[in-house]
């Protein structure tokens, strides 16, 4: 297996680059992100934030349980600012704004988006043209649920291609990418990014950070 990319390792965390399709936790005998992470960097790492194992991209993993605490704390006060990019087929209700709605448990493990909102998934997306039946979206989370921003995508009628969960047209991956990450750790301020690299569309997702969301935490959000 080839190594992980480390695109940082400070003092108390280390940034990895998650492959889409590997898990984030070690199941059934088979290591996960994190232990692969650990073992390559020699440290003992605690997760505060997770991807799907269909999502490529950013992770932050700390590096002691103090830091962990710390983080922990950002992520639960939304001081953390996370990107994605995602690539569609369909052409979306509207092509920029917020998507907001209390999620619930569905079938076969998926999740729904209500119009109730009581504890709502908050969501916000520009999407941009990039090919004849591809479409490209820069998406920011302000909340942290599972699946979020696949049901999201799904609740505009443009679901991310290769989701097959939420009826994605069928791809070698579910393109869904966590491209940044910004936030102020310990009075200073960190900035990370990392295009994908991998499938036979990454070229569009490259496309589109080249286009429109190089900084991505300078679009007006």
């Amino acid at each position: 297996m080839s190594p992980l990319q480390l695109l940082a390792q400070e003092r108390d965390f280390i940034v990895v680059n998650k492959p889409a399709g590997m898990n984030f936790h070690t199941e059934d005998d088979t290591p996960g992100l994190v232990a692969l992470a650990a073992e390559q960097c020699g440290l003992q790492l605690f997760p505060v934030h997770r991807l799907d194992k269909v999502t490529s991209g950013l992770v932050i993993l700390p590096t002691s349980s103090e830091a962990a605490a710390r983080f922990t704390t950002l992520f639960t006060e939304r001081r953390v600012n996370k990107f994605y990019l995602a690539l569609a087929s369909d052409k979306p209700k509207k092509k920029q704004g917020w998507i907001k709605g209390d999620m619930v448990k569905a079938r076969r493990g998926a999740f729904k988006l209500l119009k109730s909102q009581e504890n709502p998934a908050i969501t916000r997306f520009y999407s941009y043209s990039l090919a004849p039946k591809v479409r490209g979206f820069v998406l920011k989370p302000y909340s942290g649920k599972t699946h979020q921003l696949r049901v999201a995508m799904k609740s505009l009628s443009a679901p991310i291609i290769g989701d097959k969960l939420y009826g994605g047209q069928a791809s070698d991956r579910t393109y869904l990418h966590a491209y940044a990450l910004q936030f102020e750790y310990q009075q200073q301020n960190f900035q990370f990014s990392v295009p994908p690299s991998e499938g036979e569309l990454s070229e569009y997702l490259s496309a589109l950070t080249r286009e429109f969301a190089e900084q991505p935490w300078q679009l007006e959000w």
